[in-house]
């Protein structure tokens, strides 16, 4: 049975000036297995906001979708019924669309780059607009830049993805993507990824390399091809109306504690692309790098499509790649 979402309980081991303090609870979930940098900044997150309100706020952790798969969590934080949400990039796109636009093809030349583009004005706007969706965006933490996998063959040029279905999240951008490289994109929520590719219901997928390992998807993938096609984040949302009944104290501590979760989360995964590689390796699964410029050409046309959705955005959001990767 679920636990409370929103609990406000008296926690007999907490006491000031020989009172009871009500201790209210706020559930998270997030759609990571354990040893991926969500779950690990999840937790460290968690235990920042305990420390920094002396135990009246207590985040109480659903990872593997265990408090709902990422869809079901942007309908309930909107309702007010579910606190946070470490979501995915694709999945928050659904109700602010404007976030897909950090995942144009080939935009960030690194994660660095990615993350000082989004600390700065673009983040700033993706919050406001978060905000006018009953949303609040408490930081954008890492998932990675992405890469696809397969069980057929290499991926060596944008041909040789010509017919492959390959797992897309429910993202219009990533969908995009793929049409142009002469993918036959699949949308699928992660929880039925590693059933589906088992079961050849998709020939494959795409995603940084600690999402592939920590969800063993390697298990069941012969081919990882490092094409960096995407990049795409982590926005760690919270509902308004729970931000809404919270002390201006508390919500201070909440952004610090997203903010220093972050950087641990970047951290582990910048890590994890340099680690992670050699041991799928050893697992007999098959990496091959790619030439790049011939996926950038068969997807230039994706920039066109999103230009005349969000002409502004688009801009400020290429104008600060190109200025932070000089």
């Amino acid at each position: 049975m679920k636990t409370t979402v929103i609990g406000s309980v008296l926690a007999g081991a907490v006491f000031a000036s020989g009172a009871a303090i009500a201790q209210q609870t706020l559930q998270l979930t997030h759609s990571a297995a354990e040893g991926n940098p969500k779950w690990d900044a999840s937790e460290r997150f968690a235990e920042l906001v305990e420390e920094g309100t002396d135990g009246t706020l207590v985040v109480d952790i659903g990872g593997n979708s265990q408090y709902g798969d990422d869809m079901e969590a942007m309908t309930q934080m909107r309702m007010g019924t579910l606190a946070l949400s470490a979501n995915s990039q694709g999945t928050t796109s659904s109700v602010v669309p404007e976030f897909s636009v950090l995942g144009l093809p080939f935009l960030f030349d690194s994660l660095p780059t990615a993350w000082k583009v989004m600390d700065g004005e673009v983040g700033d706007e993706l919050k406001k607009i978060s905000e006018e969706k009953g949303l609040v965006l408490l930081a954008l933490w890492d998932n990675g830049i992405r890469h696809v996998s397969n069980s057929v063959r290499p991926i060596e040029t944008p041909e040789d993805l010509d017919g492959l279905k390959i797992r897309t999240p429910p993202d219009e951008m990533t969908v995009d993507i793929f049409e142009a490289l002469g993918a036959n994109p699949t949308p699928m929520n992660f929880s039925e990824l590693y059933i589906g590719l088992e079961q050849g219901v998709v020939d494959g997928q795409e995603n940084p390399l600690m999402n592939i390992y920590s969800s063993k998807l390697y298990e069941v993938q012969d081919y990882i091809s490092l094409t960096g096609h995407k990049y795409e984040s982590t926005p760690l949302l919270m509902s308004k109306a729970v931000w809404d009944t919270l002390s201006s104290e508390q919500q201070e501590v909440i952004q610090e504690a997203a903010v220093e979760a972050g950087e641990f989360n970047r951290q582990a995964s910048l890590q994890a692309d340099e680690d992670l590689r050699k041991e799928m390796e050893e697992a007999g699964v098959a990496f091959n790098e790619v030439e790049k410029q011939p996926f950038i050409e068969a997807t230039s046309s994706v920039y066109d499509l999103w230009r005349e959705e969000y002409p502004d955005l688009v801009e400020m959001v290429v104008n600060a790649a190109q200025s932070e990767s000089q």
